[in-house]
């Protein structure tokens, strides 16, 4: 058995195309898209696909792909010349000279970034797709082109080498398909699923399908009963305009609910391959929405629903605008007693929505006498554009196109949560969404300086997981800033994106703050401090050292990427570097505030506190690692690196609470845990892990993990835990 997917649909011709166009185009605009076909084809002369055709019929696959949403001349053009910038040694300027500014703007948001310019094939991607959303925000029918795109070039994956099938097929699932989702353009996800999951689990794929068409088979006249005992109830409500459709089940689909269900294999929502395949699928579809409700009368009179598997998506659409009313009732017809049939039922304009989504505006023209309907494509449209502002916002606060991509991924989730604000109005939320992830919705500030969350009029933590229906309101407070604990449970991209911004900028003034404090120290045998260093000697470090400005040096030296000493040895050129490292044992040493966020750590293995003799180890990206001077993970560094190390010592002023590790010896007795708990409450103490070990038979140890401000807080702990009659012996663990 071959393990390559078909090679693709039939070769497409202009003439193909040009015979589409002339049912919906004027035909002054089919001459237009010819043109751009005849520039298209001259600058791809020569060139040969892999399936070994001219280049050229890839290009006009992707233009007839958009004809058939009956998309604009413009579209259409650059759907022709959408690889010219890319592949030809055409510019930009020459696409705007010869077919206008427009269409030069949409071939060059669907052109690829140089790759050349990048180290990695997913580097280029990331910023390649950051580039298209730019342009996506501009103009909405530049993602609309690449879907088309992506549709011709995954439905001939199959002459691509076996890595290249999985590598375009595992993108197009996990980003394309998805965006399709999220824009509404139900049909091109379902076929992009379907061929990538073809291409990447061949073997998998053909056993699906094959099973489902057995099984389709085996229904059919069940089926065709189904359809008719519908038809004839519903008729009898004297709807205007009644269709019904069986709806087809797809091997991607059914292989996407097999692992979920196996995820909840030890849960009463596991369902095997029979169980999810057993149900019927049928389409109703009428001309209002109060036929919709009607019809939805009519099928549960004729079957019995099943209770709790009813939602209403045209009272609360779907975050890509879906709207239908969803039933599941329970037949019994031909024998097959409590048979389970999905019923979907949504108007002519829903299901063009449905199918089409922000690519049925193609359809304006001819609905220009239907208001609501025109009312309700549009709606689709603002949709769609507030998404991709999102994406625009969320890019302007992440500098990385990889990790910016992974935001991307997060906020693709198929699924929602519906609560409502105070006031009544709706929320869309990823599932899973917590009670944080509502409060950034809101609005980024909300979420900031959110303290406290009420769910249904009763407080709840951040991290509570939020459900369809609920009520949640936000308690904020000016002193307040998100924390990196944040990041361990909000799942939407949004607050996710603002949560790593705002920390990222906290981190990175204190990495500044700090390398100013360690580049003075290095400075003060020249009299000099970071402050008052000159411009031009300011500018001759930045260029040395290739930064971007002296911030960045500053910031690169906080965070232990570069070393003060060797900064401070360039305003004596001649100076010794091995002197200068004994010199700076001398010099005054870096005082530790405890406000210096992540770029100062408190290392595991000795866990440091106030009063300690402690040392400062700088850590490529970590800024520096504080360490008692006793430390045994430090001895050999010390010996082998010793101008790497910091003289480092506490502030007066120090605040907060640092962990430290104690063994406590007890006698084993029933409830000494409760009385060590309850020593340590009363004296405030916060437990922050604890564990027991048997010693032998009389006694146990405890190993507890405690916060402490500082050594004579410690030992007042420790004193009191003496005094215990079930303590035997308490003592600090270092390493």
């Amino acid at each position: 058995m071959s393990d390559s997917p078909p090679i693709g649909p039939p070769r497409l011709y202009i003439n193909d195309l040009c015979q589409l166009l002339e049912s919906y185009l004027p035909q002054g605009q089919v001459q237009e898209v010819y043109r751009a076909y005849a520039f298209a084809t001259e600058a791809h002369q020569g060139q040969i696909r892999r399936s070994g055709e001219d280049f050229i019929h890839h290009p006009i696959a992707v233009a007839y792909n958009l004809a058939q949403f009956h998309m604009d001349m413009e579209a259409l053009s650059a759907a022709l010349l959408h690889d010219v910038i890319e592949d030809t040694g055409n510019s930009k300027q020459t696409i705007i000279d010869e077919f206008g500014e427009t269409i030069a703007e949409l071939v060059d948001g669907v052109s690829k970034l140089n790759r050349m310019e990048f180290e990695t094939r997913e580097q280029a991607q990331a910023a390649s797709f950051r580039k298209m959303v730019l342009a996506m925000s501009r103009d909405i029918r530049v993602i609309i082109i690449k879907l088309a795109d992506r549709l011709h070039n995954i439905r001939t994956i199959g002459v691509m080498k076996p890595a290249s099938r999985r590598r375009i097929a595992r993108e197009t699932l996990d980003i394309y398909a998805p965006i399709a989702s999220r824009l509404g353009m139900n049909n091109v996800r379902l076929e992009l699923e379907d061929l990538s999951f073809a291409a990447l689990y061949p073997l998998r794929y053909k056993i699906i399908k094959k099973r489902l068409a057995r099984i389709r088979d085996k229904r059919a006249e069940h089926f065709k009963s189904i359809n008719e005992a519908l038809k004839k109830r519903l008729e009898t409500y004297d709807l205007s305009y009644l269709e019904i459709q069986e709806r087809d089940k797809y091997p991607y689909t059914i292989y996407k609910k097999i692992r979920e269900s196996k995820q909840l294999i030890l849960s009463s929502k596991y369902r095997t391959f029979q169980q999810i395949t057993r149900s019927y699928g049928f389409r109703v579809i009428t001309d209002s929405v109060g036929n919709c409700y009607r019809a939805l009368g009519g099928v549960h009179s004729l079957y019995k629903p099943v209770l709790g598997c009813f939602s209403d998506y045209i009272a609360i659409p779907k975050l890509n605008g879906y709207q239908s009313l969803h039933t599941i009732v329970l037949s019994a017809e031909s024998g097959q007693q409590g048979q389970q049939i999905e019923v979907h039922i949504r108007t002519q304009t829903m299901h063009e929505l449905t199918e089409y989504g922000v690519a049925a505006y193609g359809l304006y023209n001819r609905l220009d006498t239907q208001n609501q309907h025109n009312t309700d494509f549009e709606q689709t449209r603002e949709r769609a554009a507030a998404w991709i502002q999102g994406l625009v916002d969320m890019q302007k606060n992440v500098e990385d196109s990889l990790e910016f991509i992974n935001h991307v991924k997060n906020d693709l989730l198929p699924e929602e949560v519906y609560v409502f604000t105070p006031k009544g109005k709706i929320q869309q939320l990823p599932k899973g969404a917590t009670g944080l992830d509502f409060a950034y919705s809101i609005h980024s500030a909300v979420g900031n300086r959110c303290i406290a969350i009420k769910i249904d009029g009763q407080y709840a933590p951040l991290y509570n997981t939020l459900i369809s229906g609920q009520t949640v309101e936000v308690s904020t407070a000016e002193w307040a800033r998100p924390s990196p604990d944040w990041l361990d449970f909000v799942i939407s991209a949004k607050a996710r994106n603002h949560i790593v911004h705002y920390l990222k900028n906290q981190n990175a003034n204190k990495a500044i703050d700090l390398g100013k404090r360690l580049l003075s120290k290095q400075l003060l045998k020249y009299g000099l401090f970071a402050d008052n260093v000159e411009a031009a000697q300011r500018e001759h470090l930045v260029q040395y050292f290739k930064m971007g400005s002296w911030d960045c040096l500053l910031k690169e030296i906080g965070l232990g990427n570069l070393m003060a000493i060797v900064v401070a040895s360039h305003f004596d050129p001649d100076a010794d570097k091995d002197q200068l490292s004994k010199d700076s044992h001398v010099m005054k040493p870096l005082m530790i505030t405890g406000d210096e966020g992540r770029v100062v750590s408190f290392s595991r293995c000795c866990r440091p506190i106030p009063g300690d003799e402690v040392i400062g180890y700088p850590s490529a990206g970590k800024g520096i690692a504080i360490h008692t001077s006793q430390c045994k993970n430090m001895v050999t560094a010390r010996h082998t690196q010793p101008e790497k190390f910091l003289l480092v010592t506490w502030s007066p002023e120090i605040k907060g609470e640092f962990l430290v590790d104690i063994h406590v010896e007890v006698r084993h007795e029933r409830g000494v845990l409760a009385q060590i708990s309850a020593l340590l409450a009363d004296m405030h103490v916060n437990i922050e892990n604890i564990s027991n070990e048997n010693k032998d038979g009389l006694f146990s140890i405890l190993r507890l993990c405690l916060a402490v401000n500082n050594r004579k807080h410690l030992a007042s702990i420790m004193r009191a835990l003496k005094q215990l009659n079930i303590v035997t012996r308490v003592q600090r663990c270092k390493n």
